[in-house]
């Protein structure tokens, strides 16, 4: 049930929270092509005496926006059908959320992380599991955004989808786009001839 929850942070670059707070009417999944999903409510985690109602989870709205903004975050075809097959055999919880635990609540960070080691040590080899390669689920969302900046998609449409501001997106990620001189002079090169 959580593999789909993985997928909108990788392909998504959505982080933990708002993957949890994720209902169906946030999504357009069309038949196909590209989707999008419209993040409004975040679930995060904090202990019971930090949270405004005393309980593990309060749904606030998206960090670093005012209450009730939401941000457009475009999906490929590929999450789109991961998102379509999760509904179509899991449904959704009484208020519409994606992602959810049989007794309707959301999963604790434990919970998805644990699952989350284990998926690690099925799909990477031995050598990779004792690396820090996607060693928390929060990773998902560094290699969405790393690869989208590798990708060339220019830094606000970056920052857009991943609910940043484009001067933090590149304090944090500056390190992904370094070494691309090459790939610039070439983009530079073939500006100046069509010009």
């Amino acid at each position: 049930m959580m593999a789909a929850m993985f997928a909108c942070l990788h392909f998504a670059g959505l982080r933990p929270a708002e993957a949890q707070g994720l209902r169906k009417k946030d999504c357009f999944l069309p038949e196909q092509g590209w989707g999008h999903l419209t993040p409004t409510k975040t679930r995060p985690q904090s202990g019971t005496a930090f949270t405004d109602s005393g309980r593990l989870f309060d749904e606030r709205g998206l960090k670093h926006r005012e209450e009730g903004e939401d941000r457009l975050v475009p999906i490929p075809p590929e999450l789109v059908a991961i998102l379509r097959a999760h509904i179509a055999i899991f449904g959704t919880a009484s208020d519409g959320r994606l992602f959810y635990t049989r007794g309707g609540g959301t999963f604790s960070y434990f919970a998805y992380s644990t699952v989350w080691q284990e998926a690690r040590l099925l799909g990477l080899t031995p050598e990779q599991v004792a690396s820090p390669l996607a060693r928390r689920p929060y990773d998902l969302r560094h290699a969405a955004v790393s690869l989208w900046l590798n990708a060339g998609v220019h830094a606000p449409e970056v920052a857009e989808r991943a609910g940043h501001g484009v001067d933090v997106l590149l304090k944090i990620y500056a390190k992904c786009i370094d070494g691309q001189r090459e790939v610039a002079n070439q983009r530079i090169e073939k500006a100046l001839g069509e010009s």
